[in-house]
């Protein structure tokens, strides 16, 4: 609401100046001008109404001051969008300061920076969308169905025919008349818009699919605080006041403030292009953008924009996304298409050039008999008809042999082979992924959560070296073991308010078993020990340091302590002492390290997971020093926690063994845990022996030469102790060596990992953002055995595409012979446009339907892994295509020349059994395309409900075609006798298919082969 305000100026400066001079807390401040503002506005609606009723407008200028008032919402009466969007944007410390900083601005969003907001009040959330809007952002509009339906029209080759179908329609109509006249450039019009019709719809339901898909990829979950209690909820029903927890990998998701946390460090490279991280805290940076991903350490942020009011939302709602991504397969079959579409625009020309040669020189007859063209004496109307209808046949040649269904093929299967790995728990996110996959010959896997259940539970603890009953546990060591979880932790406690026995444990995996371990075996109170101390830094977990400490300040006595939690080994490694039974401290020498360490490794060989707890007490701080000491410490305990493996994991990792991809384990375990889970699970074999270097840590592979690497990089079955640099490095020996490469990955670290990997997988359930967006593929159950039905998956894309190669291809070169030979033999094509037409249409979308969308078989995995470099059609798919095309070619001809002659049957019957013969000949070697190799050409049919449609539909179209369109498709009627002859030289092709592949072929490809033999010459 705008309302102009008028007062004198003078008494306006007086109040502003006793403003100014009263000292006002913010609260009391903001009530005052809310007062101010008040007063002034019914002053002006009372001078205006005056100003209404009288008749003259001074024109003397007047002390007068306008003000803009904007409109509050009323639950938010003190605060706008505007003031909040501009707060973080432009980083205002000072406008910070105003607001009465965090707490200010809590108290203004009627939010708690501990509790956060009340998300079981809906009132209150429908409040804050209305006053600050929704954590969406409006996306340009995706293709409509008129836009597939213009590329289709875009099609070269279909311009030409409808050009010429214009054309003919025109003469046609001119010289039948509009009754008759219309057939010939009708039915071309017709067929063309059932070729562009199939192919729009296509295109536009496979553009559904993906956006559906992208729309699951955005979804992103969100730890949030809302009546105290942490959950996790979608990113898109975060609203301004949410007090939301953010960790390494973290996507930051809305602006917002830095409420506490330690050591957060944010790469805000995706908004300002710079790569160097960015320290967040609560003095001098406290502000967080919305996009950005956290690097290092953890925190709590007050929400402060939403969707389209932040500089993320404006950007993301001004850029679409493109699903037009070219895999390399596409480019591939882009390259074939072309070079195939050359020969055909060949054949096509020179088709052409006889027919146009065979007409101008009078060897064209009519259906009459008589000469096509005779000179002076044939209308000039004639004469265009005729060179209209020989364009129309040459330009429906390079139609049918261009095989620009092979794209539609790729983008078929590719978009169906999603739809089912997404209910197989894989959410593809880069389409090149799921070709890529099925030529994988590693996988190199983590441990923790993708072959265990990641359900970590404390089973074992051990205190001065013997595993301990936790009642008879030293009160000091309680105290102590008490500070190390409750204060080194990110995750939380939530006990609830109304069941004082129900207790929420929130973190990873690790930290809610140790706290729930903490918590109900050793009895400790989470709120009362964090109230007892101060933290005063935090060094945050990541997979590089393998541990993470803190440093602290008791209230009570104001003693200062660190505690450091980590990999057993690596804490015991900086520890000089170490607690006994009864609480009382000792010397650590060398035995008793190496009895530690005795203890370490069988643990580890239990499968368990080891975690050590250390202290030290240290009497002067440094407020400036950022390093927690980290020698010298006090080995508080042991913890062994059980993660078991996922049930059937084994079976997995057989399967891609079988399969002939080899499987390594990537993790961060101690060596014996890492040997221990791998035998279980398979990758090894038990008792196998492990000093082959089939088993390496970490630092052992990182200090061979590149060399000994290279060498040795093959044999190795687990790395432990491995840093995400390791695992890098394995992927780049490994594709040194020829390997295609799929990796899992969770953390932030392996990030670089994941992106220089042939094919990413990140985990969707522990994986955090950065690794999500680095990836490939989305894990979402986070399981191996998801992982191997991906690699299924990716072969079945590939084996797809191979069968739909045969089937066209097989099509192409039977219809550029057959035309090709009768044009030149007998100056005319035995097949019409329209006719040509329908075969495209069976050829391109409905084969391309019928075999792209096979579901994947048993035999695929018996196979070894396609090369990166293997030829497209092998020598097995040539031996198919070429024999069932010379069939085709063989029975054609013979029709085309002799057909009359042996059957008794006119030129027009003899035209529609020609054309009927090929069409079902394509019908029938639809079922030889679905088996490449084996001879069962009908296995697993009754399983493909969409094959056996579309050959239902291609039939019933085929007879509609033949008996019922005769001026359309330009046929006669048949009798059963020469449908059943149809059916039967048709048929043929299943035997001929069966006897065909008793045949042997070469491994060589055949174009090596022949090139081999050209250098020999």
């Amino acid at each position: 609401m705008s309302a102009i305000i008028q007062a004198n100026s003078k008494c306006l400066e007086l109040l502003l100046g006793l403003q100014n001079t009263i000292n006002l807390s913010v609260p009391n401040k903001k009530r005052w001008q809310l007062a101010f503002t008040t007063i002034y506005c019914s002053r002006a609606f009372v001078s205006q109404f005056k100003g209404a009723n009288s008749s003259k407008i001074s024109s003397e200028p007047s002390e007068r001051i306008v003000i803009d008032v904007l409109e509050k919402h009323p639950h938010f009466s003190t605060i706008d969008k505007s003031i909040l969007t501009k707060l973080v944007k432009e980083k205002s410390l000072d406008q910070l300061s105003k607001l009465g900083g965090v707490q200010g601005l809590c108290a203004s969003l009627k939010t708690d920076h501990i509790f956060g907001i009340n998300g079981d009040d809906q009132e209150d959330i429908c409040s804050r969308h209305e006053a600050f809007g929704t954590n969406t952002y409006q996306k340009p509009p995706t293709k409509s169905f008129f836009h597939f339906v213009w590329e289709a029209f875009k099609d070269p080759t279909i311009l030409i025919l409808l050009v010429c179908a214009a054309l003919s329609l025109g003469f046609g109509i001119k010289e039948n008349g509009p009754k008759e006249g219309w057939y010939d450039g009708g039915s071309i019009f017709v067929a063309v818009f059932l070729v562009i019709s199939v192919s729009a719809i296509s295109n536009f339901r496979q553009n559904r699919q993906f956006d559906k898909l992208s729309k699951v990829s955005d979804n992103i979950l969100i730890e949030v605080v809302r009546n105290g209690r942490r959950q996790k909820i979608s990113i898109f029903e975060i609203v301004v006041g949410d007090v939301v927890c953010l960790k390494i990998g973290d996507q930051v998701p809305a602006d917002g403030l830095f409420v506490e946390g330690h050591s957060l460090q944010v790469d805000e490279s995706s908004m300002t292009g710079e790569s160097d991280h960015v320290n967040i805290d609560c003095y001098q940076n406290p502000f967080l953008f919305s996009g950005t991903k956290v690097a290092d350490g953890y925190a709590k942020m007050l929400v402060t924009s939403v969707g389209t009011n932040t500089t993320w939302g404006e950007m993301m709602s001004t850029i679409s996304r493109d699903s037009d991504e070219q895999t390399p397969l596409q480019a591939r079959l882009n390259k074939l298409t072309s070079s195939i579409g050359m020969v055909g625009l060949a054949v096509a020309f020179l088709v052409l050039v006889v027919l146009l040669v065979r007409y101008f020189t009078g060897n064209t007859r009519d259906e009459n008999g008589n000469k096509g063209y005779n000179g002076n004496r044939t209308k000039i109307d004639d004469v265009i008809n005729s060179v209209v209808g020989i364009i129309a046949a040459a330009v429906t040649i390079v139609v049918v042999a261009i095989p620009e269904g092979l794209p539609l093929a790729v983008t078929l299967t590719l978009a169906y082979s999603m739809k089912r790995m997404m209910a197989d728990q894989a959410m593809v996110r880069k389409l090149s992924a799921c070709e890529t996959m099925g030529s994988a010959t590693v996988i190199c896997t983590d441990k923790t959560g993708t072959l265990t259940l990641n359900q970590m539970k404390v089973t074992k603890f051990v205190q001065g070296k013997e595993s301990v009953n936790y009642t008879l546990m030293a009160s000091n060591v309680l105290e102590l073991i008490h500070q190390g979880v409750g204060l080194n932790t990110t995750g939380s406690v939530y006990k609830s308010s109304v069941l004082e026995t129900s207790l929420e444990f929130s973190g990873s995996p690790t930290e809610k078993a140790i706290l729930s371990w903490a918590v109900l075996e050793l009895n400790m109170d989470f709120e009362a020990v964090k109230r007892d101390s101060n933290i005063l830094h935090v060094e945050a977990f990541n997979s590089e340091k393998k541990r993470s400490g803190v440093l602290l300040k008791k209230v009570g006595d104001g003693t200062s302590h660190v505690h450091w939690k980590g990999a057993a080994e690596m804490i015991l490694a900086v520890c000089s002492n170490y607690y006994d039974m009864e609480g009382n401290t000792r010397a650590l020498n060398d035995g008793e390290r190496h009895e530690f360490n005795q203890i370490i490794q069988g643990m580890a060989a239990c499968s368990l997971r080891c975690i050590a707890f250390a202290h030290k007490q240290v009497s002067e701080i440094n407020e400036t020093q950022k390093k927690i000491p980290e020698n010298g410490l006090t080995l508080l305990g042991l913890v062994g926690l059980k993660d078991p493996c996922r049930q059937g994991v084994k079976k997995a990792v057989e399967d891609c063994q079988y399969a002939g991809v080899n499987v390594k384990m990537i993790t961060g375990d101690n060596i014996f845990t890492a040997k221990a889970i791998a035998t279980e699970c398979g990758i090894l074999r038990f008792n196998q022996d492990v000093n082959d270097g089939s088993v390496v840590e970490g630092v052992e592979f990182r200090n061979y030469t590149d060399e000994e690497r290279m060498e040795k990089v093959d044999k190795i079955c687990i790395m432990a102790r491995s840093s995400p640099f390791d695992k890098l490095l394995m992927v780049q020996c490994l594709r040194k060596k020829g390997h295609v490469v799929a990796v899992t990955g969770d953390g932030t670290n392996d990030a670089p990992a994941l992106k220089e990997a042939d094919i990413g997988l990140s985990m969707g359930i522990q994986g955090t953002e950065v690794a999500k967006e680095s990836s490939d593929i989305v894990i979402l159950n986070d399981d191996f055995a998801s992982v191997a039905i991906v690699l299924r998956w990716g072969r079945c894309v590939y084996n797809n595409i191979q069968k739909f190669i045969q089937f066209q291809l097989t099509v192409n070169v039977a219809a550029l012979v057959i035309n090709f030979v009768a044009a030149v033999s007998a100056g005319e094509v035995p097949l019409t446009a329209v006719q040509l037409l329908w075969v495209n249409l069976i050829m391109d979308t409905l084969g391309a339907l019928a075999l792209a969308t096979e579901k994947p078989t048993k035999e695929l995995m018996e196979k070894r892994p396609v090369g990166r470099n293997e030829p497209l059609i092998t020598n097995i798919m040539w031996r198919n295509l070429l024999s069932q095309a010379f069939y085709q070619i063989t029975v054609l001809l013979v029709l085309q020349f002799r057909g009359e002659s042996i059957l008794g049957i006119g030129e027009k019957v003899n035209d529609t059994m020609i054309f009927n013969t090929f069409v079902l000949c394509q019908v029938f070697n639809e079922f030889n395309a679905r088996k490449l190799e084996k001879k069962n050409v009908f296995e697993g049919i009754h399983r493909n409900k969409l094959f056996l449609g579309i050959i239902g539909v291609t039939l019933i179209l085929q007879v509609v075609m033949v008996e019922f369109l005769k001026k359309f498709a330009d046929t006669e009627r048949l009798n059963w006798g020469q449908w059943g002859l149809c059916v039967g030289i048709s048929a043929a092709s299943w035997p001929i298919g069966w006897v065909v592949k008793c045949v042997p072929v070469p491994e060589m490809p055949l174009f090596s082969y022949l090139s081999r033999l050209k250098n020999r010459k």
